[in-house]
């Protein structure tokens, strides 16, 4: 199958404007001008429209909590104990839920997925297609990562149970503890497996949960609104040396230098949501333009059900109206996200041996809430307009 006469922008770094993308068995097999393209039967001549890569929701809790279900939807937040790093997405998403048919529609191919807020450490999250029936054939990376949240979420959700953690130290020293006991635990397992005289350790599912984390495997995902709560998360992922990302970082624009010297890997938004709590006082919707101007890159998110999904393409159009250059905004929703999840080698740009997602646009996607044309994931034509 080929797409050919497109407009394509591949985001990594190529743009044709008479090209071609060619793809067998879900996979990319070929890009490029129209003067490399070769005869195919099966071509669709896109003359006049934009390609570009599916868009992807980098952090957002679609299929936890339900659309249009109260209790019985809600599966975000296992608030009867702080530390649940043995939680997993991949059992409480629902992949029947109308909101995947909405993404899929507005053009959003990947989303990651998980676990909220209310505990400091979550659970493991998920990367995964947006249409299917069955999440294990979905997914592209279960898990993708390990959500551990800072700031308000944990304190407002303990401090009524009258629990632990009710301030910002305690939710730390939650963090700090449980890691500290995965990484001894992970120690021990290692030597028994070379000392015959060394016993394995009892069997502990935090704490098996949390080696991928501690290996690197698999990302630490902070969310974090308020500055300093941004820094306890890079210190914390510094103390045992996390492949971390941080989620929201609504007051990053107060430390960009910081966020810069660190190399940190962000992920902002919701960016069209009202200032609901303390720690949002200082949200606004040129924090990604203010990231850009020094010299820092970043994904945007919708954190669905609190925008929802199908409006990531409109959260980006507000970015770049409020100062982000175009292309960056583009780039949050396709390459910069992917690579801020671990992604980036199945999605995030049209390139040889990656998933076959485009998108067809017949005008500028970042001009308004402007729906694909013609949506393909893994290849197949999931809409026709």
């Amino acid at each position: 199958m080929e797409i050919i006469h497109a407009h394509i922008k591949t985001m990594d770094g190529h743009e044709y404007q008479d090209g071609f993308v060619s793809f067998e068995n879900g996979v990319i097999t070929a890009v490029g001008p129209m003067s490399d393209a070769l005869a195919c039967p099966e071509a669709l001549d896109a003359s006049g429209r934009l390609l570009l890569p599916g868009f992807i929701d980098a952090h957002c809790h679609i299929g936890m909590w339900e659309d249009g279900l109260g209790f019985e939807g809600d599966d975000g937040n296992e608030e009867t104990d702080p530390v649940t790093p043995q939680l997993r997405a991949i059992d409480a998403v629902n992949p029947f839920d109308r909101c995947f048919r909405e993404a899929a529609e507005a053009g959003i191919t990947t989303v990651v997925t998980g676990p909220g807020s209310a505990n400091p450490i979550g659970g493991e999250w998920l990367a995964m297609k947006t249409t299917g029936i069955r999440i294990d054939d979905m997914a592209i990376k279960a898990p993708a990562g390990m959500k551990f949240a800072l700031g308000e979420n944990p304190k407002s959700s303990y401090n009524a149970k009258n629990q632990t953690p009710v301030t910002r130290m305690a939710t730390a020293a939650l963090i700090r503890e449980q890691l500290a006991k995965a990484l001894r635990y992970m120690e021990d397992k290692e030597r028994a497996a070379v000392d015959e005289d060394f016993d394995q350790p009892d069997y502990d599912i935090k704490c098996e949960a949390l080696i991928p984390v501690l290996r690197r495997e698999i990302k630490a995902f902070f969310h974090a609104h308020r500055a300093d709560d941004i820094c306890t998360a890079i210190r914390i992922a510094k103390e045992f040396d996390l492949d971390y990302v941080l989620i929201h970082c609504t007051e990053g624009s107060m430390i960009p230098e910081i966020l810069k010297k660190e190399n940190a890997a962000i992920i902002i938004g919701p960016v069209i949501c009202d200032r609901s709590k303390p720690e949002l006082r200082n949200l606004s919707p040129q924090l990604g333009s203010i990231l850009h101007k020094n010299g820092l890159s970043f994904a945007i998110c919708t954190d669905h059900p609190v925008i929802p999904v199908q409006y990531l393409a409109l959260s980006g159009m507000i970015a770049s109206a409020e100062g982000l250059a175009r292309e960056e905004a583009l780039c949050a929703i396709t390459c910069n996200a992917a690579k801020a999840c671990g992604i980036f080698d199945r999605v995030g740009s049209i390139t040889p041996g990656k998933d076959a997602d485009f998108l067809l646009f017949d005008s500028d996607p970042l001009s308004g809430y402007v729906k694909p044309s013609a949506v393909f994931i893994g290849g197949i034509r999931i809409g026709q307009r």
